[in-house]
């Protein structure tokens, strides 16, 4: 077997679907790259059993064809040092020795038997699909994955729940019970059942990994899934990941609907303010009080233990009753810093309600909303 390819080029493939090889596997054919040579079309596959990424090349003068595993680490870190150049791999089809020849020089390997790597699991025949396009997909898992937990009791936080209605209307939704994030497109095209609403969880690992790839992707992304696996097919790249199993949380149970409270401010304007008061804030807590007036935010913070303490008074659009509530400053700051509209709007009912932070202008085809649990105020 025997094919020529651009260095940079195939770094770039190899780059983008490493991400997925643990540092320590417990079947040691997954520090391999998998390459499958079919005609002129190289495959590269990398795995970690619960999630599977696969992209595909084209190469010139391939001779033969057939499987290889190949270190990765090795293989990366030779490739990182060509500058741009074609490379020549020759394999040895008996023993897997691998060359790859240079202008310069000459690097072996051994490779293994490509047949011992994990095949990509079947979906079964109820698996349903959606297509969408790349950029809605990418927006989505953007506005959403600060938001997951980490929590090894509550493993169906630690994803992204996507929630398919038959109206071609796809909701993302993440929350780790301080902050919640809901997310709301329109999918192009769908195979779902009459009447037949469809969800799965989509791990934080996987989701990471689009995130990555999706901005060199351009056109629609076809989804599919069954009740075990997820399948990512876009134009370079193949995904499959194990869902989270389990049910996750009602989050339209959670957001409150009447909020008679209704703040409009410079979200950078905010953001900042929030940044420089929040230096002075117990370290422990990061309380910061926000008191809403005519037109203006008071925003404090103090920590007693170190006798420090700041406060700041921004511009708003506020002309109701006066309220004051508490947020961790680290939550808010990022809610903030993860919305694209200039101005913001900050929907409250009460200092122990749940506050809402949603862009005063949304971006076409989609529907952001943000939701803040808040902290006791002593006073």
């Amino acid at each position: 077997m025997k094919f020529v390819v651009s260095s940079t080029e195939l770094l770039s493939h190899l780059q983008a679907i490493s991400r997925v090889i643990n540092s320590k596997n417990t079947l040691p054919i997954l520090d391999n790259f998998l390459f499958d040579l079919e005609g002129n079309r190289l495959t590269m596959t990398a795995s970690d059993i619960e999630t599977t990424l696969v992209t595909s090349m084209d190469v010139e003068d391939a001779e033969g064809g057939g499987k290889i595993a190949v270190a990765s680490r090795l293989l990366l870190e030779t490739l990182r040092e060509f500058p741009e150049q074609p490379l020549v791999f020759n394999i040895n089809d008996s023993n897997l020795a691998l060359v790859i020849t240079s202008a310069n020089g000459a690097y072996n390997f051994i490779g293994q038997n490509g047949d011992e790597y994990p095949q990509l699991p079947e979906m079964q025949d109820d698996a349903k699909e959606i297509k969408l396009p790349v950029d809605s997909l990418l927006s989505g898992i953007v506005k959403t994955i600060f938001s997951t937990a980490d929590d090894e009791l509550r493993p169906v936080m630690n994803g992204i729940f996507f929630d398919i209605a038959l109206n071609n209307a796809l909701t993302m939704v993440a929350t780790d019970a301080h902050k919640l994030v809901r997310y709301k497109t329109t999918y192009t095209s769908g195979e779902l059942r009459e009447e037949e609403t469809a969800n799965f969880i989509l791990p934080k690992k996987p989701s990471n990994m689009l995130k990555n790839i999706l901005p060199k992707e351009s056109g629609e992304v076809a989804i599919k899934f069954d009740s075990k696996n997820a399948y990512f097919k876009l134009e370079n790249y193949t995904m499959v990941c194990r869902q989270v199993e389990g049910r996750f949380p009602n989050y339209n149970g959670v957001i409150p609907k009447d909020n008679p409270s209704k703040v409009i401010v410079d979200r950078l304007t905010l953001q900042n303010a929030l940044k420089r008061v929040a230096v002075f804030s117990n370290q422990a807590s990061n309380l910061i009080k926000l008191s809403f007036d005519s037109n203006e935010i008071h925003i404090s913070a103090q920590d007693i233990d170190f006798s420090i303490s700041a406060e700041e008074t921004i511009a708003c659009q506020f002309n109701q009753e006066p309220i004051k509530i508490g947020f961790k400053s680290s939550f808010l700051i990022e809610i903030l810093n993860n919305i694209n509209s200039s101005d913001v709007i900050v929907e409250l009912s009460d200092p122990s309600r749940a506050g809402l932070i949603l862009p005063f202008e949304n971006e076409e085809n989609e529907e952001i909303l943000m939701l803040l649990m808040p902290m006791l105020l002593n006073d």
